[in-house]
């Protein structure tokens, strides 16, 4: 099959260079707060979830099941993450905190969607490829030609031959077989740019279609980055998912979620107030 491109916008801002700005300017304390857990994948693709002798649950994906329905119990995950920390799914070492919580939240207007996320971004991680930025957090938007994209999220974008994965080539970055995803980045370190293009698997730059903006802070420990969008259109069901690269993380040595949904005047795992 052919590659196809991912459609991306890439926000790298500088800490709190937005302060000063109204980009988005939902009043939060009425957006219903949805807590989803973010984990290290390690080498397990796209491919290792479709194969059932690695993956238990490939039947179910097969029968129309997501991937929250059979792995999210009680707001947290039920992996077995000592297998997900071993050798055999992350030989290049797993990161001291194997998952964590982001807080998800959305609102609508008319023109926009905007996404909140709150989260503390762990230390300890194996990985310090990118030199720039100690934290990017990047949220994925798959349309409805991508293969089980309502069930995966961002999963059917991750392949074994793509960049840092073992062996794989380090110029070849995420893409799908069909469809595409849009996503929006912001990324906290100084020097880091503004784009909004296409992302092809050679890493070029054209076009982008989100309209979209960033800004982040950190307080404490704790980042809060808010993305607005253009809004897609009330009744509709988004899904989505999350990526959170911490402690200079590069590549595969992320933190990602499942896939999820927001509801933008619709029932969704996140419901957009307006």
């Amino acid at each position: 099959m052919k590659k196809t491109a991912l459609s991306m916008v890439t926000l790298g801002l500088l800490m709190g260079a937005a302060a000063g700005s109204a980009w988005a300017a939902p009043d939060w304390s009425k957006a219903p707060k949805r807590d989803i857990t973010v984990f290290h994948p390690g080498t397990a693709a796209m491919e290792w979830v479709g194969k059932k002798s690695d993956h238990s649950g490939t039947a179910g994906l097969k029968k129309g099941e997501t991937c929250v329905g059979c792995h999210e119990e009680k707001g947290g995950l039920n992996f077995n993450f000592k297998r997900l920390a071993d050798k055999e799914l992350e030989p290049a070492g797993a990161p001291k905190t194997m998952n964590y919580p982001v807080t998800v939240q959305a609102a609508y207007d008319a023109s926009n969607l905007y996404i909140r996320l709150t989260f503390k971004a762990p230390t300890g991680g194996a990985n310090k490829g990118d030199k720039v930025n100690e934290v990017k957090a990047t949220m994925l938007f798959p349309d409805d030609k991508v293969p089980l994209a309502s069930q995966v999220g961002c999963w059917a974008s991750c392949h074994n031959d793509a960049r840092t994965m073992p062996g794989a080539d380090d110029k070849k970055t995420k893409y799908t077989k069909e469809g595409s995803y849009q996503l929006m980045q912001w990324a906290s370190g100084k020097g880091a740019k503004v784009a909004d293009g296409t992302v092809t698997t050679e890493r070029k730059m054209d076009g982008g279609s989100l309209g979209a903006k960033a800004e982040g802070a950190k307080s404490g420990e704790t980042y809060t980055v808010t993305f607005t969008r253009k809004n897609p259109g009330e009744g509709k069901v988004v899904p989505f998912g999350v990526a959170i690269h911490a402690d200079n993380a590069s590549g595969r040595f992320h933190h990602v979620s499942l896939g999820y949904t927001i509801g933008i005047g619709a029932d969704g795992d996140v419901k957009a107030a307006k």
